[in-house]
């Protein structure tokens, strides 16, 4: 087993029913890398050695003296010309893993020994190993002064039936947690570690789990069935180890067990034992459900308030795509424009300032929410993409401080389309966020209707008065160029900066309520809602008063 490859006990079948080991390698390889290598066995009422190098023999194996001793010592040291000079184990690894053997072979004595000059930490130059009940008197040493649910941990070993195999646990749980972790589980298969757990955790998590809601459901504690696996393990301390037959892993470093009929064995093994541990002790299972039951519903909680956040989140952070939002972050001076269609859309995103104002696209008039259902409402996507951008819910939900903008500014052109979609939107948000209006955050731009220049000098009109009162002023006796803007989609991007978007020349009107919102909520009724006979009779009493207003 020193000089050839898969030589292991192993492969025989005879020397082991179970085995840590996967390749039959490790003495081998061990003997290759080493400058030397020393095997002493004791047998036969003789001591016998031989000694090696580099994985060759430097000679035949020797009878040295009589002895009664039995066993095998094996000495190697690494060689220098392969892993550099200077290269040594490291103390306190070889030291957890001397003491893992004793408490995974319970009964066993190991003693350790180590040169003092070799340990550059808190390691033990010398200790002794000794656990005669396993894994239990280890988990006892881990929770030594700790406060637990349970007086005592539930452990125990159990022999394979027909075949090779055991498995032996121990666990216990704590209010407090283990130091910087609310609790842990180790686990071994065949004496190896795996700190990435595999097939014998999950049948260890499984039975648990299962036998504690079966509890609940003996003792009618109906709040057992929200229990899952996570609940029950997430503050216990717990200490698992398998021998199975060929086992299978995960990896070259074999830290993860892989072998399926693990899970079944370790959880048929642990039922039967963990329901009689806990109906043999009602007082210590009761408090175990308690406590596990309080980590699910804690679990829950932290659920439910993460999706209400995530859900918020969301909602703040998932933008309309057609959405030119502004870079700065500051709530503080940001503007949101309102335009018509993706032609204005365009021309305010070249002319707005980036920093501070957004521009959001509407397709067409929006839904008079005035006379639509509230189904129809929640439907609505130009509606929906306005809340998203405004980051603020409607109803008594508004919020003034979820509000991502300190001006909602709507911009329509400067004809009766233009003003019929800006009653629509303050129609909207009259019905939907009044406290909006009232706050002073909407406000109406004013884009000019026509454009007069003469001699390289243009000016804006707002309407026909104003033409008018520039014709008679600053136009007087001349024959001025006036055209008339369509939509806002038309103007320069410049234009639309100097003469709506600039805050330092446009003209912006604020929306707001009069302190007697009685009249105001009987005009939006008649004007825009759902009977037709009011307005026909606000037409016919106010039409003298409107013809000079049509726009033909």
């Amino acid at each position: 087993i020193m000089t050839v490859l898969h030589a292991g006990g192993k492969f025989s079948g005879k020397a082991y029913e179970t085995s840590g080991g996967l390749h039959g390698v490790g003495a081998s390889v061990v003997n290759a890398l080493s400058e030397l290598v020393e095997v002493t066995v004791w047998r036969d009422g003789f001591e016998h050695r031989q000694s090696f190098a580099r994985g060759k023999p430097l000679g035949p194996v020797e009878k040295i003296q009589p002895s009664r001793k039995r066993g095998t010592q094996v000495r190697f040291k690494p060689d220098d010309q392969i892993f550099g000079e200077g290269c040594a184990f490291k103390p306190a690894r070889l030291y957890r893993m001397a003491r893992s053997k004793a408490y995974l072979f319970r009964g066993v004595q190991i003693k350790w020994s180590c040169a003092p000059e070799r340990i550059h930490d808190q390691t033990p130059a010398e200790a002794t190993f000794h656990f005669p009940n396993g894994l239990a008197d280890f988990l006892a040493e881990r929770t030594k002064g700790l406060e637990t649910v349970t007086p005592t941990s539930f452990s125990g070993r159990i022999e394979r039936e027909g075949e090779a195999g055991a498995v032996e646990w121990a666990v216990t749980w704590t209010p407090r947690g283990f130091g910087e972790h609310d609790g842990f589980m180790q686990s071994y298969c065949n004496t190896v570690p795996t700190p990435e757990g595999g097939t014998h955790e999950s049948g260890f998590r499984a039975a648990l789990t299962r036998g504690l809601k079966a509890y609940a459901d003996l003792k009618g504690e109906k709040r057992g069935a929200i229990i899952t696996a996570d609940d029950v393990v997430a503050q216990a301390g717990a200490l698992i180890s398998v021998f199975i037959k060929n086992p299978e892993f995960q990896g070259q470093t074999k830290e993860k067990l892989s072998t399926t009929e693990a899970q079944r064995f370790v959880e048929a093994a642990l039922r039967d034992p963990f329901d009689h541990w806990l109906t043999g002790s009602p007082k210590a299972a009761q408090a175990l459900l308690e406590f596990v039951i309080e980590r699910a519903e804690e679990r829950l909680k932290r659920r439910k308030d993460k999706e209400v956040q995530r859900a918020s989140a969301t909602r703040k952070l998932r933008l309309p795509g057609k959405l030119a939002d502004c870079a700065g972050g500051a709530v503080d001076g940001a503007e949101l424009f309102i335009v018509e269609g993706d032609s204005a859309g365009g021309s305010a995103k070249q002319a707005r300032d980036r920093k501070t104002q957004a521009i959001l696209p509407l397709r067409g008039k929006i839904l008079n929410v005035a006379s639509a259902s509230g189904e129809k409402f929640t439907a609505n996507k130009e509606l929906s993409d306005l809340m998203l951008a405004l980051g603020a819910q409607g109803g008594n939900k508004y919020r003034e401080e979820d509000l991502r903008y300190e001006r909602i500014i709507i911009m329509t052109d400067a004809d009766v389309d233009g003003a019929h979609i800006a009653s629509l939107l303050i129609t909207f948000f009259y019905r939907t966020m009044p406290d909006l209006i009232r706050q002073g955050h909407l406000y109406l731009a004013l884009p000019p209707l026509y454009r007069i220049s003469h001699g390289g000098k243009s000016a804006y009109a707002r309407d026909d008065a104003h033409k008018d009162e520039l014709l008679a002023t600053e136009f007087k006796g001349k024959k001025p160029e006036i055209g008339r803007f369509k939509g806002l989609g038309e103007m320069m991007a410049s234009q639309l900066k100097e003469t709506t978007m600039d805050p330092k020349v446009r003209t912006l009107a604020k929306i707001t309520l009069p302190r007697s919102e009685e009249a105001v909520e009987a005009l939006v009724e008649t004007l825009m809602g759902r009977k037709p006979e009011l307005r026909f009779r606000f037409i016919q009493e106010n039409a003298e008063f409107a013809a000079d207003d049509l726009d033909l």
